[in-house]
């Protein structure tokens, strides 16, 4: 089992940058160069809502001087708007730009193509949802650990 696990988390790994080398492929095909794949990733999580930069930190997508890093980054380059609450000074909220708009719609569209294209390499959506069972199962081990523990 130790031999799977190990090879189970460096898979992890792997995946997650080969996705972000997927985004920056993408935005290059767009011409977008002034942004990276993880800055992308992050204008997908925001997507159409309008949130408070907290909200990222805390849904666990990001660590908080990354987010805060990209989040400046970003807003600098006109893919964010950011306003400070009026009831809580330290509080910001973001939103995407037209101009990020046009980089999430085509991370979307992205995204639909491959998801259609999975059942060329005999992947079912019973597949997929298998995985992402055992995967939830092994974050929450993982968030047990960090909350509780060795168990």
């Amino acid at each position: 089992m130790k031999k799977e696990y190990l090879e189970l988390t460096r898979l992890i790994e792997r995946l997650h940058r080969r996705f972000l080398d997927v985004l920056r492929a993408e935005l290059n095909r767009m011409g977008v160069k002034d942004i990276n794949g993880v800055q992308a990733l992050l204008l997908a999580n925001i997507g159409e809502e309008d949130i408070v930069i907290r909200d990222l930190v805390e849904r666990g997508y990001y660590q908080g001087s990354n987010v805060s890093y990209n989040i400046k980054k970003l807003s600098e380059m006109g893919y964010l708007e950011q306003e400070r609450s009026t009831h809580d000074r330290r509080s910001v909220r973001i939103k995407l730009t037209d101009k990020a708009l046009k980089v999430v719609d085509s991370i979307r569209d992205l995204e639909d193509r491959h998801a259609r294209s999975l059942s060329d390499f005999n992947i079912s959506g019973e597949d997929l949802e298998g995985v992402s069972t055992m995967l939830r199962r092994l974050e929450r081990t993982w968030t047990d650990y960090i909350h509780y523990g060795d168990l």
